[in-house]
């Protein structure tokens, strides 16, 4: 499937906390480029988000902004644990009166117990879960996109290929009329020249003439490269790498014929080629 390497998505949850939102804004790169733009308190989610982008995307610069809008009703609160601080305070005593200068109990240790405050931690843990489950969703939209926008990059792509494929036939039922042509125009020099025409010097030149202009396998070579576009436009692994690959094999090609153009006819068809391929590569660097 083809994918484009630009798109956007965004995400948002409401909850008691406050206001979840995501946005992924995804454009061309030639490797994976990501991002990600978090509060402190969600940092943790950075290093499993990233594997998790790693493993769906294989292209592009991908910018992940989380944002979060805490609710009025929800500044943070500490709750004691009461339950626990009974029991620390318990077996604080039961140890001090094993001992001769037992040390008072202090405050602050009882606090920074694990488990005894909670409120503010445990909605924490809550809100990352839910950051993490949205920012799965934003993904998900994104690639979304992005099918949906390689689906129209394919479509133009397509049409670009058929229209190559027309201009190299054109061409090949073009190539007799045009060595035909040159034939007669070589005939009618000796002519004007008033010199006697010799048959096997016409040939010779004729000969020379068509090596010179021969584009059979310039234009072999584009049906070739035609057929491979579409085979890989038809794949599903990542393929922009590939196609600007035979972007550059298809811009060789139109080149060599533009350079054995003879005519006008021929030098307008190669440089219809010439125009379509740059069309394509335009957007092939736009495919993932």
């Amino acid at each position: 499937m083809v994918y484009s390497m630009t798109a956007f998505s965004r995400c948002e949850l409401s909850t008691d906390q406050g206001n979840l939102a995501w946005e992924i804004r995804s454009v061309n790169h030639r490797y994976l480029e990501p991002s990600l733009r978090m509060p402190e308190a969600f940092r943790e989610l950075e290093g499993p988000l990233r594997e998790r982008l790693r493993k769906e995307f294989a292209r592009g610069k991908l910018e992940c902004t989380l944002r979060f809008n805490p609710a009025d009703q929800s500044v943070d609160s500490l709750q004691l644990n009461q339950p626990l601080v009974s029991q620390l305070l318990a077996a604080a005593r039961q140890v001090s009166q094993q001992l001769d200068t037992p040390a008072p109990i202090n405050p602050l240790e009882v606090l920074a117990w694990p488990g005894v405050l909670g409120g503010a931690q445990d909605h924490q843990a809550e809100m990352t879960a839910q950051a993490n489950k949205l920012f799965e969703q934003a993904v998900a939209e994104l690639k979304t996109q992005r099918a949906r926008e390689g689906a129209e990059l394919k479509k133009l792509l397509e049409e670009r290929l058929e229209a190559i494929s027309e201009r190299v036939e054109t061409l090949r039922e073009m190539m007799p009329s045009l060595l035909a042509a040159h034939r007669q125009k070589l005939i009618d020099r000796f002519n004007e020249a008033r010199l006697e025409l010799d048959g096997t010097r016409v040939e010779q030149e004729l000969v020379l003439l068509a090596q010179k202009i021969d584009v059979a396998e310039e234009l072999d070579r584009l049906d070739t490269h035609v057929t491979e576009t579409r085979h890989v436009l038809g794949g599903k692994a990542a393929m922009g790498r590939r196609l600007d690959f035979l972007m550059q094999e298809f811009n060789r090609e139109a080149n060599t014929l533009g350079s054995k153009a003879i005519d006008s006819r021929s030098t307008q068809a190669a440089v219809d080629l010439k125009v379509y391929i740059e069309q394509m590569r335009e957007q092939v660097q736009n495919i993932e």
